[in-house]
């Protein structure tokens, strides 16, 4: 599609680019704001944070199979399991050869491990208190840590799965992500170890994460993780299909997303 008949629209590669960084910038744009309504105390802010603590702390106390299954929740979904799965993803990358998208992968949970606790202490929030609290959490509370690490890791996978599904896989991909992030950031409330801003504040720095370490990948090694999408798909195609595909099925997988037309170099291992 062209703007006018001598100015081409942008190419896919362009649109990837701005997209990631659309993403960075705005995520950053409304955490800065967030933040600013944090440490002055917005009243407002502060009302909705106190209020929907204390209605949900209330409704904790004295359920202690209550409390038991939403901690179990929040372990699961916690900072630990969230960078495991992404360091166990990252090493399949790298050993099935896709090395750039394996260090795009590990770069999401480093990243975001250390932006997490660079704002944590710059801001240093009191979480919550209570004389009977149904939990117990350590350091500031600002963004929440199991927002942000659960944010990016969901956010990571569904990436990773987007080129291998059909239309409906994506769709209920994107569900699973979307609740269990949702999850993790309420029960996080639920516990009284958060205010609310804090798991906002979580999934907005996770947003400046995904988008700011993607468009530093792509202007270090432009096309390169289109490549390596390309490198997992043929990779992970059953034997069969490698046999009876023709040279230029490997070419085409790169297709399925129009971010990916440009890359048009076929993977190295795709003729072994």
């Amino acid at each position: 599609m062209y703007l006018t008949n001598s100015s081409p629209s942008l190419t896919p590669r362009s649109r990837h680019l701005l997209r990631h960084t659309a993403l960075a910038a705005g995520c950053a744009a409304l955490f800065a704001a967030l933040a600013t309504l944090v440490q002055t105390a917005w009243s407002p802010l502060a009302g909705l944070d106190q209020g929907w603590i204390d209605s949900m702390h209330s409704d904790a106390r004295g359920r202690r199979v209550w409390v038991a299954s939403v901690q179990m929740l929040s372990d699961i979904g916690g900072t630990i399991t969230m960078r495991a799965l992404l360091g166990v993803a990252a090493v399949w990358l790298w050993l099935i050869g896709a090395r750039v998208l394996a260090c795009w992968t590990a770069a999401q949970t480093l990243v975001g491990w250390g932006l997490l606790w660079a704002l944590k202490l710059s801001f240093d929030r009191p979480r919550p208190h209570f004389t009977d609290p149904v939990a117990h959490a350590g350091g500031p509370a600002f963004p929440s840590g199991h927002a942000m690490a659960s944010a990016i890791t969901c956010a990571v996978l569904v990436g990773l799965v987007w080129h291998r599904t059909s239309r409906g896989g994506r769709i209920a991909a994107c569900s699973v992500a979307a609740l269990t992030v949702l999850t993790v950031g309420w029960t996080r409330i639920a516990l009284g170890v958060h205010w609310p801003s804090d798991v906002l504040g979580g999934w907005l720095a996770a947003g400046v994460v995904l988008g700011a370490v993607t468009v530093a990948v792509e202007l270090r090694r432009p096309g390169a993780l289109a490549r390596d999408i390309r490198r997992v798909n043929w990779r992970t195609r059953p034997r069969v299909q490698r046999v009876l595909a023709s040279p230029v099925v490997p070419v085409t997988a790169a297709l399925y997303d129009p971010a990916f037309e440009e890359a048009g170099d076929r993977p190295d291992d795709a003729v072994h």
